[in-house]
């Protein structure tokens, strides 16, 4: 499929913009970028730390990148326009259809470059999000040279469970993965073993590395609504923040402080220490695992407001209410959408996990549709995201990789 070309005025313009962000905000440093020169098509796929990744990547080559976007995130912007001239496609999430597929295979036939980050999501909790089995297939079958964008520190620069920029240094290792010949003679579960290890991350390890103190990293405003559970006596929606710094369990005591770097120290000397952020995540989500693999009920209701994408206005907006439900069949959403009751039954056996956001909302997508649900208690949105990725590794077998 022939591609329109891509406005170099714009892309330009663009890549300053991303450039003064990469080196005043973000501090970008390489640590290797051996697409630097490199002529011919290739493929740029980058572990998804934050939702503006993106930006220390452009200024990697002088050649123009195609990069590959959420259809809620391209639909969303202001700067649609600009997007479309230096050639962003945009893709439903979790999704590739036939017209995307022909668009991403039409880079590398007219000899460009190709950028998209597998996991689809960007991190909540400083651990890779789920990179659906679909990326590994695509990579066989794009005919291309694979290269790594390994980012170091962007999850510190771009909390998803806060608000802004926190200006710091951040790290970029663009490296060959694969020759286009020698991926063609690999077998599915051998890439897969190489992309994995090429891409998933724990952020707060690799900080042990780097120690870079980022501006108020140690303001975890937020950071209780993806850490929703106490991890000493198994409380839910009892973590709260105190003085910026401080999450503590209303309902045990339990107390954590963050330092400088973003690490956590126990202050109160009740239960034990979880220093990492990311294991405190993967504690709340083998617990809930435990429960749902032995036969738990799963049975969580919310009532939620409805939101949908404008597409004139360029954002969502709010079209209805109703009550969201979740049981092991999937979701079902009972509603007035547009002044109309509606009453829909959506199947998560595909869904590898949400789009969300921390505190706030879950978005799902039934065909072309995506509906936001801003949920009257924001704090489950984690849970739900939690409850769909272990049904997903319990419906499909196969355990994701986080």
């Amino acid at each position: 499929m022939k591609n329109k070309k891509i406005s170099m005025f714009w892309y330009r313009i663009t890549k300053l913009a991303a450039g003064f962000v990469s080196k005043f905000i973000f501090g970008r440093k390489f640590i290797r970028n051996e697409i630097k020169g490199v002529k011919g098509p290739y493929v740029i796929i980058g572990n998804h730390q934050a939702s503006l990744d993106f930006v220390n990547v452009m200024g990697a080559t002088r050649r123009p990148i195609t990069f590959v976007t959420s259809n809620a995130f391209y639909n969303t912007l202001p700067v649609k326009g600009i997007m479309t001239k230096i050639g962003v496609i945009p893709k439903q999430q979790f999704q590739t259809g036939l017209t995307e597929l022909k668009r991403m295979r039409g880079v590398i036939d007219d000899g460009g470059i190709l950028c998209l980050y597998p996991s689809g999501l960007m991190s909540e909790d400083g651990l890779s999000t789920p990179i659906p089995t679909g990326t590994y297939k695509f990579l066989k079958w794009i005919k291309a040279d694979i290269y790594v964008a390994r980012t170091y520190g962007m999850y510190f620069a771009m909390p998803k469970w806060s608000k802004g920029m926190r200006k710091g240094r951040t790290y970029l290792d663009i490296y060959k993965l694969f020759s286009k010949e020698e991926i063609a003679q690999m077998d599915l579960s051998d890439i897969k073993k190489k992309v994995d290890e090429a891409i998933l991350f724990d952020a707060y390890r690799e900080q042990e590395k780097y120690l870079v103190r980022f501006k108020h990293n140690n303001n975890i405003e937020g950071l209780q609504n993806v850490l929703y559970m106490c991890p000493h006596c198994k409380s839910e929606y009892s973590v709260n923040v105190r003085d910026k710094s401080i999450l503590y369990c209303d309902k045990c005591g339990f107390e954590q402080e963050c330092d400088k770097y973003g690490y956590m120290h126990n202050t109160k000397g009740i239960g034990e220490e979880i220093r990492y952020v990311s294991d405190w995540s993967k504690l709340i989500y083998d617990e809930l695992r435990e429960k749902i693999a032995n036969g738990g009920e799963i049975s969580m209701t919310s009532g939620t407001k409805i939101h949908m994408i404008n597409y004139d206005e360029k954002k969502f907006v709010e079209v209805g209410n109703g009550q969201i439900s979740l049981d092991r069949n999937g979701f079902k959403l009972d509603c007035v959408i547009n002044g109309e009751a509606t009453s829909l039954d959506i199947p998560i056996l595909t869904f590898a996990s949400l789009p969300f956001k921390p505190g706030k909302c879950i978005d799902l997508q039934k065909g072309e549709d995506i509906y936001r649900l801003v949920l009257d208690d924001g704090r489950q949105a984690m849970k739900y995201v939690n409850t769909v990725e272990i049904l997903y590794e319990i419906n499909s077998g196969s355990q994701l990789v986080r």
